[in-house]
Protein backbone atom coordinates (compact mmCIF):
# COMPACT_ATOMS: atom_id res chain seq x y z
CA UNK A 1 0.00 0.00 0.00
CA UNK A 2 1.49 3.41 -1.23
CA UNK A 3 2.30 6.28 1.71
CA UNK A 4 0.11 9.13 1.99
CA UNK A 5 -0.09 12.03 4.21
CA UNK A 6 -3.08 14.60 4.08
CA UNK A 7 -1.66 18.21 5.45
CA UNK A 8 -2.86 21.59 4.90
CA UNK A 9 -2.28 23.76 2.08
CA UNK A 10 -1.78 27.38 1.81
CA UNK A 11 -3.35 29.20 -0.82
CA UNK A 12 -0.70 29.95 -3.21
CA UNK A 13 0.54 26.34 -2.81
CA UNK A 14 -3.15 24.96 -3.36
CA UNK A 15 -3.45 27.36 -6.86
CA UNK A 16 -0.29 26.39 -8.18
CA UNK A 17 -1.25 22.81 -8.46
CA UNK A 18 -5.12 23.67 -9.04
CA UNK A 19 -4.24 25.59 -11.86
CA UNK A 20 -2.35 22.91 -13.56
CA UNK A 21 -4.36 19.88 -13.09
CA UNK A 22 -6.57 17.86 -15.43
CA UNK A 23 -9.73 18.16 -13.87
CA UNK A 24 -9.31 22.27 -12.66
CA UNK A 25 -12.31 24.72 -12.53
CA UNK A 26 -12.98 27.93 -11.02
CA UNK A 27 -14.58 25.88 -8.17
CA UNK A 28 -11.59 24.45 -6.96
CA UNK A 29 -9.85 27.73 -6.55
CA UNK A 30 -8.87 30.37 -3.57
CA UNK A 31 -10.76 33.00 -5.25
CA UNK A 32 -14.23 30.88 -5.06
CA UNK A 33 -13.02 29.80 -1.58
CA UNK A 34 -12.41 33.26 -0.42
CA UNK A 35 -15.90 34.18 -2.11
CA UNK A 36 -17.77 31.70 -0.32
CA UNK A 37 -16.25 32.03 3.06
CA UNK A 38 -18.30 34.86 4.30
CA UNK A 39 -21.42 33.68 3.50
CA UNK A 40 -22.25 31.30 5.39
CA UNK A 41 -19.80 28.24 5.17
CA UNK A 42 -16.34 27.44 6.63
CA UNK A 43 -13.16 26.83 4.04
CA UNK A 44 -9.92 24.36 4.15
CA UNK A 45 -7.70 23.29 1.43
CA UNK A 46 -5.54 19.82 1.78
CA UNK A 47 -3.20 18.07 0.13
CA UNK A 48 -2.12 14.83 -0.46
CA UNK A 49 1.45 13.93 -0.37
CA UNK A 50 3.60 10.64 -1.04
CA UNK A 51 6.89 9.77 1.12
CA UNK A 52 8.64 12.46 -0.96
CA UNK A 53 6.47 14.91 -0.25
CA UNK A 54 4.95 15.51 -4.19
CA UNK A 55 1.57 16.62 -4.20
CA UNK A 56 -0.80 13.99 -5.28
CA UNK A 57 -4.09 15.73 -4.95
CA UNK A 58 -5.79 18.75 -3.50
CA UNK A 59 -8.94 20.04 -2.93
CA UNK A 60 -11.34 23.13 -1.24
CA UNK A 61 -13.48 22.05 1.01
CA UNK A 62 -16.56 23.93 2.49
CA UNK A 63 -17.63 23.05 6.04
CA UNK A 64 -20.39 23.99 8.05
CA UNK A 65 -21.62 22.59 11.51
CA UNK A 66 -25.17 21.03 11.16
CA UNK A 67 -26.24 19.67 15.11
CA UNK A 68 -24.10 19.08 18.09
CA UNK A 69 -21.24 20.48 16.86
CA UNK A 70 -21.02 17.40 14.01
CA UNK A 71 -20.03 19.16 10.54
CA UNK A 72 -20.47 17.95 7.27
CA UNK A 73 -18.33 18.95 4.16
CA UNK A 74 -18.73 19.80 0.37
CA UNK A 75 -15.56 19.15 -2.31
CA UNK A 76 -16.83 21.99 -4.92
CA UNK A 77 -16.69 20.13 -8.45
CA UNK A 78 -14.35 16.55 -6.18
CA UNK A 79 -11.21 16.54 -5.41
CA UNK A 80 -8.34 17.37 -7.82
CA UNK A 81 -7.07 13.57 -7.81
CA UNK A 82 -7.16 10.80 -9.94
CA UNK A 83 -10.05 8.57 -9.52
CA UNK A 84 -8.62 5.83 -11.82
CA UNK A 85 -5.28 4.88 -9.66
CA UNK A 86 -7.63 2.46 -7.37
CA UNK A 87 -4.84 2.05 -4.97
CA UNK A 88 -3.96 5.64 -4.81
CA UNK A 89 -8.07 6.65 -4.39
CA UNK A 90 -8.42 3.42 -1.33
CA UNK A 91 -5.65 5.20 0.42
CA UNK A 92 -6.89 8.87 0.29
CA UNK A 93 -10.33 8.10 1.35
CA UNK A 94 -9.37 5.17 4.32
CA UNK A 95 -6.91 8.41 5.55
CA UNK A 96 -9.61 11.80 4.65
CA UNK A 97 -12.17 9.30 6.38
CA UNK A 98 -9.86 8.53 9.71
CA UNK A 99 -8.89 12.62 9.34
CA UNK A 100 -12.15 14.17 9.44
CA UNK A 101 -13.54 11.35 11.65
CA UNK A 102 -11.70 12.87 14.07
CA UNK A 103 -12.59 16.34 13.25
CA UNK A 104 -16.26 15.87 14.06
CA UNK A 105 -17.07 15.99 10.35
CA UNK A 106 -20.35 13.01 9.34
CA UNK A 107 -19.83 13.12 5.84
CA UNK A 108 -18.20 14.73 2.65
CA UNK A 109 -20.09 15.27 -0.77
CA UNK A 110 -18.35 15.62 -4.04
CA UNK A 111 -19.46 16.10 -7.35
CA UNK A 112 -15.64 15.39 -9.82
CA UNK A 113 -15.78 17.50 -12.51
CA UNK A 114 -15.59 14.93 -14.62
CA UNK A 115 -17.76 14.39 -18.07
CA UNK A 116 -19.12 11.27 -18.59
CA UNK A 117 -19.90 12.04 -22.54
CA UNK A 118 -20.76 15.29 -24.77
CA UNK A 119 -24.17 15.05 -26.60
CA UNK A 120 -25.46 16.89 -29.57
CA UNK A 121 -28.26 19.66 -28.66
CA UNK A 122 -31.22 16.82 -29.50
CA UNK A 123 -29.43 15.02 -26.44
CA UNK A 124 -27.74 11.98 -28.69
CA UNK A 125 -24.59 10.92 -27.33
CA UNK A 126 -21.52 12.00 -29.55
CA UNK A 127 -18.84 11.23 -27.62
CA UNK A 128 -18.04 8.91 -24.65
CA UNK A 129 -15.08 9.21 -21.40
CA UNK A 130 -14.43 6.17 -20.79
CA UNK A 131 -12.33 6.91 -18.07
CA UNK A 132 -15.58 8.49 -16.31
CA UNK A 133 -17.29 4.57 -16.01
CA UNK A 134 -13.43 3.09 -13.96
CA UNK A 135 -13.54 6.34 -11.76
CA UNK A 136 -17.44 5.67 -11.09
CA UNK A 137 -16.48 1.98 -10.35
CA UNK A 138 -13.66 3.30 -8.22
CA UNK A 139 -15.38 5.42 -5.78
CA UNK A 140 -18.33 2.63 -5.09
CA UNK A 141 -15.89 0.60 -4.62
CA UNK A 142 -13.95 2.66 -2.27
CA UNK A 143 -17.04 3.22 -0.01
CA UNK A 144 -18.73 6.53 -1.70
CA UNK A 145 -22.42 6.27 -2.17
CA UNK A 146 -23.48 7.51 -5.94
CA UNK A 147 -26.82 9.72 -5.77
CA UNK A 148 -27.41 8.37 -9.30
CA UNK A 149 -27.65 9.63 -12.65
CA UNK A 150 -30.02 12.39 -12.05
CA UNK A 151 -31.77 14.46 -14.83
CA UNK A 152 -32.56 17.61 -13.35
CA UNK A 153 -30.97 19.54 -10.54
CA UNK A 154 -31.43 17.33 -7.52
CA UNK A 155 -27.47 18.29 -6.89
CA UNK A 156 -25.30 20.93 -5.58
CA UNK A 157 -24.33 21.24 -9.36
CA UNK A 158 -25.43 20.67 -12.78
CA UNK A 159 -24.98 17.51 -13.94
CA UNK A 160 -25.46 18.51 -17.63
CA UNK A 161 -24.11 22.04 -18.63
CA UNK A 162 -24.84 23.68 -22.33
CA UNK A 163 -21.49 24.53 -24.46
CA UNK A 164 -21.83 26.73 -27.19
CA UNK A 165 -18.16 26.22 -29.55
CA UNK A 166 -16.08 29.39 -30.67
CA UNK A 167 -14.25 26.98 -32.94
CA UNK A 168 -15.88 28.14 -36.00
CA UNK A 169 -15.86 31.44 -38.27
CA UNK A 170 -18.34 33.74 -36.40
CA UNK A 171 -20.86 33.66 -39.72
CA UNK A 172 -20.90 29.74 -39.60
CA UNK A 173 -21.59 29.98 -35.68
CA UNK A 174 -24.17 32.33 -36.34
CA UNK A 175 -25.94 29.92 -39.36
CA UNK A 176 -26.09 27.14 -36.82
CA UNK A 177 -28.29 28.49 -34.70
CA UNK A 178 -32.44 27.59 -34.67
CA UNK A 179 -34.30 30.00 -36.86
CA UNK A 180 -36.40 30.90 -33.88
CA UNK A 181 -32.84 32.08 -31.88
CA UNK A 182 -31.88 33.96 -35.32
CA UNK A 183 -35.31 35.48 -35.02
CA UNK A 184 -35.51 36.71 -31.57
CA UNK A 185 -31.47 38.28 -31.99
CA UNK A 186 -33.20 40.33 -34.89
CA UNK A 187 -36.00 41.42 -33.22
CA UNK A 188 -33.82 42.48 -30.13
CA UNK A 189 -31.54 44.53 -32.65
CA UNK A 190 -34.52 45.87 -34.14
CA UNK A 191 -36.51 46.98 -31.10
CA UNK A 192 -33.52 48.87 -30.00
CA UNK A 193 -31.94 46.41 -27.16
CA UNK A 194 -28.53 47.81 -27.28
CA UNK A 195 -26.13 45.84 -24.84
CA UNK A 196 -22.70 46.86 -23.03
CA UNK A 197 -20.23 45.97 -20.74
CA UNK A 198 -20.97 47.26 -17.41
CA UNK A 199 -18.54 48.08 -14.08
CA UNK A 200 -18.42 47.14 -10.51
CA UNK A 201 -20.20 50.11 -9.37
CA UNK A 202 -23.49 48.66 -11.47
CA UNK A 203 -23.66 45.43 -9.51
CA UNK A 204 -26.48 47.02 -7.80
CA UNK A 205 -28.23 47.32 -10.64
CA UNK A 206 -27.53 43.96 -12.14
CA UNK A 207 -28.93 42.70 -8.51
CA UNK A 208 -31.98 44.27 -9.09
CA UNK A 209 -32.88 42.40 -12.04
CA UNK A 210 -31.41 38.66 -10.97
CA UNK A 211 -32.17 38.82 -6.94
CA UNK A 212 -35.86 37.04 -7.51
CA UNK A 213 -34.35 34.27 -9.20
CA UNK A 214 -31.61 33.38 -6.49
CA UNK A 215 -31.58 33.32 -3.02
CA UNK A 216 -27.68 34.98 -2.97
CA UNK A 217 -27.46 38.32 -1.34
CA UNK A 218 -25.75 41.62 -3.36
CA UNK A 219 -22.72 41.01 -1.02
CA UNK A 220 -22.13 37.86 -2.55
CA UNK A 221 -21.64 39.46 -5.83
CA UNK A 222 -19.62 42.18 -4.38
CA UNK A 223 -17.25 39.46 -2.82
CA UNK A 224 -17.17 37.73 -6.44
CA UNK A 225 -16.56 40.59 -8.29
CA UNK A 226 -13.29 41.07 -5.93
CA UNK A 227 -12.07 37.80 -5.95
CA UNK A 228 -12.03 36.64 -9.46
CA UNK A 229 -11.02 40.36 -10.25
CA UNK A 230 -10.68 41.05 -13.80
CA UNK A 231 -11.95 37.77 -14.82
CA UNK A 232 -15.76 38.71 -14.15
CA UNK A 233 -17.28 40.59 -17.03
CA UNK A 234 -21.17 41.94 -16.28
CA UNK A 235 -23.57 42.49 -19.32
CA UNK A 236 -26.52 44.65 -19.55
CA UNK A 237 -29.12 44.74 -22.08
CA UNK A 238 -30.34 48.67 -22.27
CA UNK A 239 -33.74 49.03 -24.30
CA UNK A 240 -33.13 53.13 -26.61
CA UNK A 241 -36.62 53.71 -25.74
CA UNK A 242 -36.67 56.24 -28.71
CA UNK A 243 -35.94 53.62 -31.36
CA UNK A 244 -38.68 51.02 -29.83
CA UNK A 245 -40.95 53.75 -30.42
CA UNK A 246 -39.93 54.45 -33.81
CA UNK A 247 -39.53 50.39 -34.48
CA UNK A 248 -43.35 50.33 -32.91
CA UNK A 249 -44.84 52.56 -35.35
CA UNK A 250 -43.63 51.46 -38.60
CA UNK A 251 -44.97 48.14 -37.42
CA UNK A 252 -48.16 49.42 -36.25
CA UNK A 253 -48.77 51.43 -39.57
CA UNK A 254 -46.95 48.51 -42.07
CA UNK A 255 -50.10 46.46 -40.59
CA UNK A 256 -53.04 48.96 -41.07
CA UNK A 257 -51.52 48.94 -44.71
CA UNK A 258 -52.27 44.94 -44.95
CA UNK A 259 -55.59 45.64 -42.80
CA UNK A 260 -56.60 48.08 -45.67
CA UNK A 261 -55.60 46.33 -48.62
CA UNK A 262 -57.55 43.10 -47.29
CA UNK A 263 -60.31 45.31 -47.04
CA UNK A 264 -60.74 46.23 -50.09
CA UNK A 265 -60.00 43.10 -51.70
CA UNK A 266 -62.89 41.78 -49.70
CA UNK A 267 -65.29 44.40 -51.31
CA UNK A 268 -63.41 43.67 -54.56
CA UNK A 269 -64.52 39.67 -53.85
CA UNK A 270 -67.29 37.57 -55.75
CA UNK A 271 -65.86 34.01 -54.85
CA UNK A 272 -67.49 32.94 -51.87
CA UNK A 273 -64.45 30.56 -51.24
CA UNK A 274 -61.64 33.59 -51.89
CA UNK A 275 -63.88 36.18 -49.89
CA UNK A 276 -64.00 33.50 -46.91
CA UNK A 277 -60.34 32.69 -46.58
CA UNK A 278 -60.03 37.07 -47.21
CA UNK A 279 -62.28 37.30 -44.45
CA UNK A 280 -60.49 35.17 -42.17
CA UNK A 281 -56.98 36.96 -42.71
CA UNK A 282 -58.76 40.16 -41.93
CA UNK A 283 -59.77 39.30 -38.46
CA UNK A 284 -56.29 38.08 -37.66
CA UNK A 285 -54.81 40.97 -39.01
CA UNK A 286 -57.35 43.18 -37.06
CA UNK A 287 -55.95 41.28 -34.11
CA UNK A 288 -52.20 42.31 -35.09
CA UNK A 289 -53.37 46.01 -35.26
CA UNK A 290 -54.97 46.37 -31.80
CA UNK A 291 -51.51 44.88 -30.33
CA UNK A 292 -49.41 46.87 -32.40
CA UNK A 293 -51.54 49.87 -30.76
CA UNK A 294 -51.19 48.72 -27.61
CA UNK A 295 -47.41 48.40 -28.34
CA UNK A 296 -47.27 51.82 -29.64
CA UNK A 297 -49.14 53.73 -26.73
CA UNK A 298 -46.69 51.15 -24.20
CA UNK A 299 -43.43 52.44 -25.86
CA UNK A 300 -44.59 56.11 -26.05
CA UNK A 301 -45.02 56.21 -22.25
CA UNK A 302 -41.46 54.28 -22.14
CA UNK A 303 -40.05 57.16 -23.94
CA UNK A 304 -41.96 59.82 -21.97
CA UNK A 305 -40.87 58.13 -18.47
CA UNK A 306 -37.17 56.57 -19.97
CA UNK A 307 -36.12 59.09 -22.54
CA UNK A 308 -32.27 58.27 -22.10
CA UNK A 309 -33.32 54.39 -22.09
CA UNK A 310 -33.86 51.13 -20.05
CA UNK A 311 -32.02 48.66 -18.23
CA UNK A 312 -33.84 45.65 -18.97
CA UNK A 313 -31.51 42.64 -18.50
CA UNK A 314 -28.44 41.55 -17.83
CA UNK A 315 -25.76 38.38 -17.32
CA UNK A 316 -22.49 38.63 -15.18
CA UNK A 317 -19.51 36.17 -16.68
CA UNK A 318 -16.53 34.65 -15.35
CA UNK A 319 -13.82 33.73 -17.36
CA UNK A 320 -11.18 30.66 -16.30
CA UNK A 321 -8.74 29.16 -18.48
CA UNK A 322 -9.88 30.29 -21.44
CA UNK A 323 -13.82 30.00 -21.03
CA UNK A 324 -16.26 31.80 -20.33
CA UNK A 325 -18.99 30.69 -17.90
CA UNK A 326 -22.29 32.33 -17.40
CA UNK A 327 -22.84 32.30 -14.09
CA UNK A 328 -26.31 34.15 -13.10
CA UNK A 329 -28.38 35.70 -15.92
CA UNK A 330 -31.65 37.86 -15.40
CA UNK A 331 -34.26 39.85 -17.03
CA UNK A 332 -37.16 42.36 -16.58
CA UNK A 333 -40.12 40.00 -16.98
CA UNK A 334 -42.35 43.03 -18.34
CA UNK A 335 -40.05 43.10 -21.60
CA UNK A 336 -39.84 39.09 -22.22
CA UNK A 337 -41.13 39.89 -25.66
CA UNK A 338 -37.93 41.59 -26.91
CA UNK A 339 -35.65 38.89 -26.17
CA UNK A 340 -32.53 40.89 -24.72
CA UNK A 341 -31.09 37.40 -22.66
CA UNK A 342 -30.80 36.02 -26.52
CA UNK A 343 -29.13 38.91 -27.95
CA UNK A 344 -26.49 39.21 -24.93
CA UNK A 345 -25.47 35.74 -25.78
CA UNK A 346 -24.96 36.77 -29.32
CA UNK A 347 -22.76 39.35 -27.93
CA UNK A 348 -20.89 37.71 -25.51
CA UNK A 349 -20.30 34.86 -28.97
CA UNK A 350 -19.35 37.63 -30.75
CA UNK A 351 -16.45 39.14 -27.96
CA UNK A 352 -15.12 35.74 -27.01
CA UNK A 353 -14.81 34.39 -29.75
CA UNK A 354 -12.38 38.01 -30.91
CA UNK A 355 -10.47 36.85 -27.66
CA UNK A 356 -10.40 33.26 -29.30
CA UNK A 357 -11.72 31.59 -26.35
CA UNK A 358 -12.19 27.97 -26.61
CA UNK A 359 -16.08 28.19 -25.47
CA UNK A 360 -18.80 29.68 -23.91
CA UNK A 361 -20.85 27.39 -20.92
CA UNK A 362 -24.25 28.63 -21.02
CA UNK A 363 -24.70 26.71 -17.57
CA UNK A 364 -27.24 23.93 -16.69
CA UNK A 365 -29.83 22.06 -18.87
CA UNK A 366 -31.90 19.22 -18.01
CA UNK A 367 -30.59 16.04 -18.74
CA UNK A 368 -34.28 15.09 -20.77
CA UNK A 369 -34.41 15.63 -23.68
CA UNK A 370 -37.35 13.94 -25.05
CA UNK A 371 -40.36 14.64 -22.76
CA UNK A 372 -42.05 17.98 -22.21
CA UNK A 373 -40.97 19.49 -18.40
CA UNK A 374 -40.90 22.36 -16.74
CA UNK A 375 -37.28 23.06 -17.75
CA UNK A 376 -37.97 21.87 -21.28
CA UNK A 377 -38.16 25.98 -22.32
CA UNK A 378 -34.78 26.88 -20.34
CA UNK A 379 -33.52 24.00 -22.94
CA UNK A 380 -35.33 25.14 -25.80
CA UNK A 381 -33.68 28.67 -25.18
CA UNK A 382 -29.89 27.53 -24.56
CA UNK A 383 -29.94 24.59 -27.07
CA UNK A 384 -30.84 27.08 -29.64
CA UNK A 385 -27.69 28.07 -29.93
CA UNK A 386 -26.45 24.98 -31.73
CA UNK A 387 -24.91 24.07 -28.23
CA UNK A 388 -23.01 21.10 -27.22
CA UNK A 389 -23.94 18.87 -24.37
CA UNK A 390 -21.64 17.82 -21.45
CA UNK A 391 -22.61 15.54 -19.25
CA UNK A 392 -21.19 14.91 -15.63
CA UNK A 393 -20.52 11.90 -13.18
CA UNK A 394 -22.64 13.01 -11.29
CA UNK A 395 -22.68 13.60 -7.22
CA UNK A 396 -20.98 11.32 -4.32
CA UNK A 397 -21.64 10.87 -0.75
CA UNK A 398 -18.93 9.50 1.48
CA UNK A 399 -20.24 8.57 4.88
CA UNK A 400 -17.32 8.77 7.55
CA UNK A 401 -19.94 8.58 11.02
CA UNK A 402 -23.56 6.44 10.52
CA UNK A 403 -24.81 6.96 13.81
CA UNK A 404 -25.02 10.81 14.12
CA UNK A 405 -25.29 10.90 9.90
CA UNK A 406 -28.32 9.26 10.19
CA UNK A 407 -29.57 11.11 13.00
CA UNK A 408 -29.07 14.15 10.92
CA UNK A 409 -30.70 12.48 7.85
CA UNK A 410 -33.90 12.17 10.14
CA UNK A 411 -33.81 15.67 11.89
CA UNK A 412 -33.40 16.99 7.96
CA UNK A 413 -36.83 14.82 7.00
CA UNK A 414 -39.13 16.22 10.08
CA UNK A 415 -37.76 19.42 9.22
CA UNK A 416 -39.04 19.27 5.86
CA UNK A 417 -42.17 17.87 6.66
Amino acid sequence: MPFMKIITLDEISFDKFANTHKYRNYYQTSAYGNTIKNHGVDIHYIGIIDDLGNLLGASLLLYKEVFMNYKIAYAPRGFLFDYNNINDLKEFTTRLKKLLGKQGFISITIDPYLPVNVRDKNGKIMNINNEANIALENLKSCGYNYLGPNLFFENNKPRFEAIVMLNNDIKDIYQSFEKRVKHKIKKAIRSGVEIYKGTKDELPLFYELIKKKYDKPLNYYIDLYNNFNNSIDLYFAKLNTETFVITSRLQYEREIEINNNLANKIQATTNNNSKKKLINEKMESDKLVNTYKKNLVWATNLLKDNPEGLIIGTSLNLTYDNVCYLIIEGFNQSFKTLNSNYLIKWKMINDYKNKNFKYINLNAVSGEFTKINKYSGLNEMKLGFNSLITEYIGEFELIISPLPYNLYKNLNKEKKK
